[in-house]
């Protein structure tokens, strides 16, 4: 399994309508993606533009090959991307270690 991170930072005084959007978008998007596992979304409180979007991928060609090469990366950047500040910084991570 594969973490995808995307540190998300939207305008100012869009987290309302943003969080509607990025909910949509991953109900209507990205469940249906080949290989998702599931997802979090974590939201800044001292930093409250800040989203923290942790996507769980059965592995990583799902996410950057079957998903970004895809029509529905499209569908998804429309619904989320009129919110972006700047473009999201997104890495992937190996699960080492978790508690019970």
């Amino acid at each position: 399994m594969i973490l995808e991170l995307a540190d998300i930072r939207i305008q100012a005084g869009k987290q309302a309508e943003f969080d509607v959007a990025i909910q949509r978008g991953l109900e209507e998007v990205i469940r249906h993606a080949k290989g998702f596992l599931g997802f979090k979304v974590q939201k800044g409180i001292e930093s409250p533009e800040r989203y923290l979007l942790m996507i769980y991928w059965a592995t990583l060609e799902n996410h950057t090959v079957d998903f970004r090469e895809s029509a529905a990366f499209a569908d998804w950047r429309a619904i989320v991307g009129p919110y972006f500040a700047s473009a999201p910084v997104v890495e992937h991570f190996d699960l080492l270690a978790k508690s019970e």
